[in-house]
C-alpha cells in the first residue's frame, strides 16, 4: 500500500513554476529520498504534501488524506522537520517537547521526552535555553519533536544538517530503525551519498520536474553520483556532504 501517492502535481508562484506534474508513489516502509540540487523542487514538494501550501495543479494523497481536502488529518498523521527549523529561543529543549506533545493530546509527555532526549543524546541539554545550543543540538530536539508522537510517515528536509560525523551516524541508526519498524521516511536532499547510504529508493528532480528513479541499493555510490549528474549536471564536490 502507498503511503503517499502524487498525480500531476504542480505549484506556480506567478510565472515561476516551482513543481511541473510530478507523479510518485511511496510505499509503506520505504525510506524514499527526494534527490536534486537546491532550487529543483524538493521543499515545495515536502510543503505540497505536507498542507502547508496548496497546489495549482494534481492531486496527492498522504497516510489516506488529501493534503488540501483534509490538512489537519494529514498533520495529526505526520512528523515534520524543515530545512533549519529551531526550537523557539525563549524555551528549553524540555518545554517545547512537553508544548509538542500537549498540542498532539500525547500520554507520556514526559517519558517520550526522556526516552528521545536518551536516544539523540542531548539530555544534558534538556534545561538549557534553546539560544545556548549548538546547532546541532537545536537540530536533535527538532528531530526529537518530529518523531514524539510516533507517526506512521515522517517528512525531514536534509535530515543531517549541522550535525557532527558521531551524530550523522547515531542518526542513520535511528531513521533505518524506524523505518524497519514498517514506518515510511520521505527525506529531501541534494547530497548524493546521504541517498546513497539512507535510501531504500530515490527520485531525483530538476527544475521541478521528476526526471528520474532509483534504486540506490543496487548500484554503489559512485554509479549513484554518475546517474545524478547525467540526469541533472552539476560538480561532483557540491553534492557530497
Amino acid at each position: 500500500m502507498a503511503a503517499i501517492e502524487t498525480t500531476e502535481l504542480s505549484r506556480r508562484f506567478g510565472e515561476v513554476t516551482a513543481l511541473s506534474g510530478l507523479s510518485l508513489s511511496v510505499d509503506e516502509g520505504a525510506l524514499f529520498g527526494l534527490l536534486g540540487p537546491n532550487g529543483s523542487g524538493k521543499t515545495t514538494t515536502i510543503e505540497l504534501l505536507t498542507g502547508q501550501r496548496r497546489p495549482t495543479g494534481g492531486s496527492a494523497t498522504v497516510v489516506g488524506h488529501d493534503p488540501v481536502a483534509e490538512p489537519m488529518a494529514v498533520k495529526r498523521a505526520i512528523g515534520i522537520l524543515p530545512e533549519r527549523e529551531d526550537p523557539p529561543s525563549f524555551l528549553t529543549p524540555r518545554e517545547y517537547l512537553t508544548f509538542v506533545g500537549e498540542v498532539r493530546s500525547l500520554d507520556d509527555v514526559a517519558g517520550r521526552i526522556g526516552t528521545w532526549a536518551d536516544r539523540l543524546e542531548f539530555s544534558g541539554v534538556l534545561d538549557a535555553l534553546a539560544t545556548g545550543l549548538s546547532e546541532g543540538e537545536r537540530q536533535r530536539v527538532m528531530l526529537a519533536g518530529a518523531f514524539l508522537h510516533d507517526p506512521a510517515l515522517v517528512f525531514i528536509d536534509e535530515p543531517l544538517v549541522n550535525l557532527d560525523p558521531i551524530m550523522q551516524e547515531q542518526v542513520k541508526s535511528v531513521l533505518a530503525d524506524y523505518c524497519g519498524r514498517g514506518n515510511t521516511l520521505f527525506l529531501s536532499t541534494h547530497y548524493v551519498d546521504v541517498a546513497a547510504e539512507l535510501c531504500t529508493h530515490v527520485g531525483i528532480v530538476e527544475d521541478g520536474e521528476l526526471v528520474a528513479e532509483c534504486d540506490p541499493r543496487e548500484m554503489s555510490e559512485d554509479e549513484l553520483l554518475s546517474y545524478f549528474i547525467a540526469e541533472v549536471g552539476g560538480d561532483a564536490a557540491e553534492v557530497r556532504a
